[in-house]
């Protein structure tokens, strides 16, 4: 009876061990996906604001332009250059341009005609472009910058901001998703010592849907 006993009690002593164990774990993600997604979930927090608001926050864009005519050997190269549609400048022009306008020009492509080359370098909070004509070599540059708060909403919308970017945002996003769903099963794990967890969380989803349906036209 005895072995039975300290049989049944060792039993009893292990059982709660798996869940804390458990609890461990998702507590471990929890923080390690709060800490990665910590910037990015106020940077979108913030500029979710920005932008509910952006026709009320003004701003000042600045723009400034280069005008200049290209060495005739440089011209040489841009017209034996043959190209019916789009291809990057030859890294002679691009180089020389990009002293001349303090611009990094970089192998982008460009849009090629008989008369003109025409390069659009868009960015998060900027406009650039860049126009040269092949017959003179005459060149037109120009770069407007509408400010930090427009270059925090471009990165939010991922407007003009490349494939690295591209892949930071998925990297966040798959961050933040840890974040909730660990948060998720950190409720349910502890959802009966607090009675208010539920009605939060249906309060959290329902809200949202109801202002959506009723007062959204």
């Amino acid at each position: 009876m005895s072995s039975n006993a300290s049989d049944e009690s060792n039993a009893t002593e292990r059982r709660p061990q798996r869940p804390r164990k458990w609890g461990r774990q998702l507590i471990a993600w929890h923080w390690i996906s709060s800490a990665i997604s910590l910037v990015g979930m106020l940077l979108f927090a913030i500029t979710g604001i920005t932008l509910n608001h952006a026709s009320q926050i003004e701003t000042k864009p600045e723009s400034r332009t280069v005008m200049a005519e290209m060495p005739s050997e440089l011209l040489e190269i841009l017209g034996q250059q043959e190209h019916e549609d789009h291809a990057p400048l030859p890294i002679e022009v691009a180089s020389w341009l990009t002293e001349q306008t303090s611009f990094s020009i970089g192998q982008r492509d460009a849009e090629w005609s008989e008369d003109e080359v025409y390069l659009s370098m868009p960015g998060p909070g900027r406009d650039a472009w860049l126009a040269v004509d092949r017959e003179t070599g005459e060149f037109e540059f120009e770069e407007t910058h509408r400010g930090l708060i427009s270059y925090l909403n471009d990165l939010h919308k991922g407007r003009n901001t490349g494939p690295a970017w591209r892949w930071t945002l998925d990297l966040f996003a798959i961050a933040t998703l840890v974040f909730c769903l660990t948060g998720l099963l950190l409720l349910i794990q502890h959802a009966r010592r607090r009675r208010m967890t539920w009605p939060l969380v249906g309060l959290g989803f329902v809200a949202p849907f109801l202002i959506a349906i009723l007062l959204i036209h």
